[in-house]
Parts: structure tokens; sequence; C-alpha cells
């Protein structure tokens, strides 16, 4: 165990992390491009781009160009009263960018707080058209979309938030299916607030994908109610379905777009929740309890906004949302040659964009099966970083990622399913 290892094991208590059983943790002393270098030597591709955040690659100069120089005209100042040029002009590139109607950028810190932000805007709205009996929203089953309080409330409790669950505002859940989903309509009916989702991809449930069809049939059934549609693309904007936006790639147009994560190339923590003027223009009173009341010290951090600028910059200049697709493509295409006869190995073998997963046929079930410990030791081995959940084991990894990375990504997963076979 190295010194820096530990004297975090004296002092830190990590995210989602088992500190019981979880003893052996990585020090990363370094990062470029898709490698993450290690206290003991070792350099790893970063297969999932820490987080699904890192959008370009480590370290990428554009974006510390732009971070440096932003700090040194504007650090930070507050964004109650006061404008300033980064901000402006991200929430114009966001606006033009998204899906048409997102004509308002309200800035947070974080995958979660921009979730919340989206969900007090429609509350209050309704509140603010007298009707507000609305306050039910329907969500997906396994849905994840943060862990503060009302993040929680409209993700799945199983298996995070169990013991919150008396403390969780109601929402209703259905699968991905349009008769499903319609029923709920019908029968909540003028107590529905709207509809939250992760289109196309749901990440913490274990890499779901469900059918551009079922996001159109859903937002056509909102749209005749006059019901909103909030979007989260924390994880899948930016390219990581092979287009800026899911909602883009579908043809369909949110009343609310969250996003992080890529927003700054995983460089900085910044958040967005777009919206559409009608939305905004409940807001508008001269009475002062109409205001929406949510901020944050960091709210459209100057260095944040720049850098996001940067970011966008590069996804236009480089195709970034081809790019990952095309890696993505490598990969799965590659994880099939190393499985060759053995195929049988993994379940539901899928792929968006630049996102591959497949279930490993383990013989322990659930996102807290303690063979996932052993798949990341094994993935480590063949010197990529995986972090499987529960049985899913997938890969995403930075834009930067080249050939013969996609096909060690792809070796390190077949290694997975082997092991999940006989563990």
């Amino acid at each position: 165990m190295s010194d820096l290892q530990d004297r975090d094991r004296r002092h830190s208590w990590h995210p989602y992390t088992r500190h019981g059983v979880e003893t052996s943790l990585l020090g990363v002393v370094g990062a470029e491009g898709n490698r993450l270098k290690l206290d003991d030597g070792r350099e790893v591709i970063d297969g999932i781009s820490s987080w699904w955040a890192t959008l370009h690659g480590h370290g990428h100069p554009a974006l510390v160009e732009a971070m440096t120089r932003q700090a040194q005209e504007l650090d930070h100042v507050l964004f109650a009263g006061c404008t300033h040029e980064p901000a402006v002009r991200l929430a114009e590139e966001l606006t033009k960018e998204a899906p048409e109607g997102l004509t308002r950028a309200f800035f947070s810190d974080d995958g979660s707080t921009a979730i919340e932000v989206g969900l007090k805007m429609v509350l209050q709205s309704w509140v603010q058209r007298d009707e507000p009996e609305r306050r039910v929203f329907i969500a997906l089953e396994g849905g994840y979309h943060g862990d503060t309080f009302g993040a929680m409330s409209v993700g799945d409790p199983e298996p995070f938030f169990v013991a919150f669950q008396p403390l969780l505002f109601e929402v209703r859940r259905v699968g991905p299916d349009l008769d499903a989903f319609t029923a709920a309509l019908e029968e909540l009916g003028e107590r529905c607030a709207g509809f939250i989702l992760e289109p196309l991809i749901q990440g913490a449930a274990g890499m779901k994908m469900h059918s551009v069809e079922f996001l159109r049939g859903a937002r056509e059934a909102l749209s005749a109610r006059g019901l909103p549609l909030i979007a989260d693309e924390v994880m899948t904007g930016f390219g990581r379905t092979g287009e800026l936006f899911a909602t883009r790639k579908a043809g369909v147009s949110p009343d609310v777009l969250c996003l992080a994560k890529g927003l700054t190339g995983g460089m900085l923590p910044l958040a967005a929740t777009l919206a559409t003027e009608e939305l905004f223009n409940c807001f508008l009173s001269e009475d002062k309890s109409g205001a929406l009341f949510h901020g944050h010290t960091f709210t459209a951090h100057p260095i944040g906004c720049a850098v996001a600028l940067a970011s966008l910059e590069l996804n236009r200049a480089e195709d970034t949302p081809a790019k990952l697709d095309a890696i993505g493509a490598r990969i799965e295409a590659a994880l099939l040659d190393e499985l060759g006869g053995e195929v049988g190995l993994v379940h539901d073998l899928r792929r968006t964009g630049g996102v591959v997963a497949f279930e490993s046929k383990s013989s322990e079930t659930g996102y807290f099966s303690l063979d996932t410990l052993a798949l990341r030791e094994e993935a480590l081995a063949h010197g990529v970083l995986l972090r499987p959940l529960g049985e899913t084991v997938y890969a995403l990894p930075p834009a930067c990622t080249n050939e013969e990375d996609c096909l060690r990504i792809a070796k390190a997963m077949a290694a997975l399913a082997r092991l999940g076979r006989v563990s």
C-alpha cells in the first residue's frame, strides 16, 4: 500500500464505496488523454471517462488554455444581480445547439442540482398556474437522477435510496413501454406534473437502452395533455449517443433539458438546466414570491463557463459525437471477435453511440454483487479501468481513444465475461 493510499484510508470517505469491503484504492497521480497514471508506475486506459464526464480526454490543451486565460481575467463573481461574458455566451451557444424551443439556461454545479432545478421549475410553475394538485411525476423503473432529495425521489429507491424512502415525494414508475406510460398518464389525470427520463440510455440502471419510438411516443402523449418532458442528459449529452443530445437524435424537444458531466469536457463541475420560454414566463411576476428561489454560490462560474465554451467548440471542430459513435462500434466489433464461439458468455450485448454494454453471467445477481470487485481487478490486470454496474459490464471511453485502445478495452471486457462465468 502506498503512502497516498494509507493516508487516504485514515481520513477520506469515498462516494458509492463500501469501505468495509473495498479496501484497495487506485492512487492516481496524473492523467493525459485516455490514460490514468498510477502511483505504482502503471498507466491504465480510462474506459469509463471517469464517471462518464471526461469527453475529449484528460488535460486537453484547448480546455487547459481556456481555464488559464479565464482565471486571469475573472475567476468568480456571484450570478445574482451580476452577469458576465462567459455565462452569456454559454447560454447563447447551448440554446442554439439544444433541441428546438429551449431558450433559457439556468446554471448550477452538477447533475443532481441540474435535476433539482428542473423539478422545482416544473412544480412551482404548476402552483403559479393555479394547478397545485399537479405534483406527481412519472419516471422510468430503475431510473437514477442524482443523490439530492428531489433527484432521489424521481430515481428508483432500489438499490440506493431505500433508507430515505419515507422522505421522498410520490412518483409513478413505469417501464419504457408506451402502453404502460399512457395508462399512467390516464390514471394520474390532473395530478400528473410531467415525465422525467434519461433518454435512450439509463446509466446507473445498468446502461439499459430503450427505443427512439418510445421517446417520441411519450413526447406526443405529453404534448396532447399539455404536460412537460424533463430530459436528463447529464450522461447522454454531448455526443455519447452518437448525436450531440439524445433528444435531438430522436427528433424530440423536451421542455426541460438537464446537462452536466461532459458540459466542460469533464474538467470542472458545471451544470445547466435549459427551459422553454413558456416555462420562464411562469416566473415573470412583480410578486416577490413568484421568483425561482434557487441558487448556488458558484452558479455560472466564469472559469467553468469558459471551459464549457471551449469544449463545445471542440465538439464542432472534431465532430465528437461521430468519433464516439465510431469508438463504440469498434469496441462492439472487437468484443464479438474476442468472444468468438464464447459469445454465449454474455447476455444482451448492446450499443448506443459510444456506450457498449452486456450482462455478465455471474453466479450472484444484483447491483451489490461482490463479484464486481473481482471484475474491476481483472480489468485492471488488462490495463483498463472499468467499473461494472452490478452484473452490467460496460465501456464508455473518451473521444481520444484510438483503434488499438478500443481493442484493449474489448479484450478486458471479454476477460470480465469469462471471469463472470466461473465466479
